[in-house]
């Protein structure tokens, strides 16, 4: 079979790379000349774990190639997956004025049945949206079906989440469409993943009310941290419990410095914007978002207490990324934090395996660091944002004779806190009561 997809951005690339795996012919289309020069060299414009070989491999084996031109892809594929961005607009809606600009190109360039995929995170209603935007538009009465088809994939981990994902889901009312779906995602039958068919609407309900949940989860979470903080309770201690009840599940109970990313924010900010305009408002979804909001200035408030103010402090930053194994620096609470750690007078030093580049632009007021030592330099507390792997088995000798003072602010509870008070660290988590250094040391 073969397929094209539309946006060679996160979720296109891996999308059309991951097909391409499974034997697929895809041709990837992005009216960005220099990406698609890039990609037609192997180069992955953006940091994903084994991307760049698996874009190589589906070169080199004429499974996978890239173009420009839409009229190639519209010819192309038989299935075309629409992955092109969805950003919010200033009430929080999702813009989807590049989805109906692809839906117009598909409808004038047609000249057979196809079926017309969303991929990228859309509201309900959008699968309505673009039949009527591609009837509206197009020539000739050629047929065509729209399905939904949402992804579930994570930053960091999204050839495995394709590749043995916890399910596919597949709305659609046509069962020609479904059929065809089906057949692209044969070789998970082999690995039994569960398969939701369903009504386009439903489907894309889907996703939103999945991301929702796992966001709500995190700051239902992080308010925990804080009441157990004020009265003195174990908040790692506490999530395990919950945990261990198979009710609640112990996946996104990670107190830390709230959530970031592509994903979540935006999500939340439409699903609200839903419900406002259906007249059922999402009321537990707004009170995960605001808790998200401040979560950030609490851990700034954090930083500031265990430092006795922030004025002409030093504060080593370790993780920049809005979580690991990623470049990914959209709404990354390590970037709120500095931000506000600058304004108050602090000097900021940072540094992240992947992201520093991006973030030093982002933030010109920091100083880039070659590693986490170098971070650590002539600083009055290290701070340890993201969890990156590289960040869990710190030299604790040798960062006590780099620092200024020893403290370590761990906002991803990294640490035990023993192990760090050995080294003669002040330890500051999340939700937890903070552990003086070890006299003995």
């Amino acid at each position: 079979m073969q397929i094209s997809v539309i946006g060679t951005g996160y979720v296109g690339l891996v999308t059309g790379a991951c097909f391409a795996e499974f034997g697929v012919n895809v041709l990837c289309m992005d009216n960005d000349e220099k990406r698609i020069a890039r990609l037609e060299k192997g180069e992955v414009p953006f940091y994903e774990p084994g991307l760049t070989e698996l874009v190589t491999k589906g070169i080199g084996q004429g499974r996978l190639s890239f173009t420009t031109e839409l009229t190639r892809a519209v010819d192309h594929g038989e299935v075309i997956f629409i992955a092109v961005g969805t950003p919010p607009r200033k009430d929080g809606s999702a813009d989807l004025s590049f989805v109906e600009e692809v839906g117009r190109g598909i409808a004038r360039k047609m000249a057979s049945y196809k079926v017309i995929v969303t991929k990228s995170t859309v509201p309900v209603g959008t699968g309505s949206l673009l039949r009527n935007v591609i009837t509206s538009t197009r020539e000739k009465k050629i047929v065509f079906d729209i399905v939904s088809n949402p992804e579930f994939l994570r930053e960091g981990s999204a050839i495995e989440d394709f590749m043995r994902p916890n399910r596919v889901v597949i709305g659609s009312d046509s069962e020609r469409a479904v059929a065809l779906m089906k057949d692209l995602y044969r070789p998970l039958y082999l690995i039994e993943t569960p398969f939701v068919v369903t009504d386009v609407a439903t489907a894309e309900m889907i996703k939103y009310a999945s991301n929702a949940f796992l966001a709500t989860k995190i700051s239902f979470i992080n308010e925990i941290a804080t009441l157990c903080e004020r009265v003195g309770a174990d908040v790692q201690t506490v999530a395990k419990g919950m945990g261990l009840d198979k009710r609640i599940g112990s996946k996104f109970l990670h107190a830390g410095p709230g959530f970031g990313g592509s994903c979540f924010p935006k999500d939340l900010a439409a699903l609200v914007q839903m419900g406002e305009q259906a007249g059922s408002p999402m009321q537990i979804a707004g009170a995960a978002a605001a808790v998200n909001a401040q979560q950030c200035g609490r851990m700034v408030r954090k930083i500031k207490d265990a430092l006795g103010g922030l004025r002409g402090a030093t504060v080593g930053l370790l993780g920049l990324s809005f979580k690991p194994n990623t470049d990914d620096l959209r709404e990354a609470p390590a970037l709120s934090i500095a931000r506000e750690l600058l304004d108050e007078g602090a000097v900021v030093r940072a540094y992240d395996p992947a992201a520093l580049a991006e973030a030093s632009r982002t933030l010109p007021g920091i100083v880039p660091c070659r590693n986490a030592y170098d971070t650590a330099q002539g600083a009055d507390a290290l701070v340890l944002v993201t969890e990156w792997n590289e960040f869990r088995n710190l030299d604790f000798t040798k960062l006590k004779s780099l620092m200024r003072r020893t403290i370590l602010i761990d906002l991803r509870n990294v640490y035990e806190s023993g192990r760090v008070t050995q080294f003669g660290f002040r330890h500051v988590s999340v939700g937890r009561p903070a552990k003086e250094p070890d006299q003995n040391a």
